[in-house]
């Protein structure tokens, strides 16, 4: 019997809330004791696991002074070829 094809699009989920076409998805396995931290502080702070995520992702990237959106990466590359901050040139009089 052929072995089935591994799908790279999610198909949404029955809850109707699934990936936008920007997001990409990830499993990630959590030892059990990380996995009832993670879950109580998603409760505690009435958040879901995914906020958790997105807020450490962001912080992680930060943290490694990597850009965390498209404009700042942006802004972060005209700043590198330049040498200065975008539109601090010198003014016209």
């Amino acid at each position: 019997m052929p072995k089935p094809q591994h799908n790279h699009r999610m198909a949404r989920s029955q809850t109707g809330k699934g990936a936008t076409s920007g997001e990409r998805r990830k499993l990630i396995a959590f030892d059990e004791e990380t996995w009832h931290a993670l879950n109580l502080l998603a409760r505690d702070s009435m958040s879901s696991v995914q906020e958790l995520a997105d807020e450490a992702f962001r912080d992680l990237l930060r943290k490694h002074n990597r850009p965390v959106d498209l404009k700042t990466a942006l802004r972060e590359s005209a700043r590198d070829k330049s040498g200065q901050e975008p539109g601090a040139g010198s003014k016209r009089k």
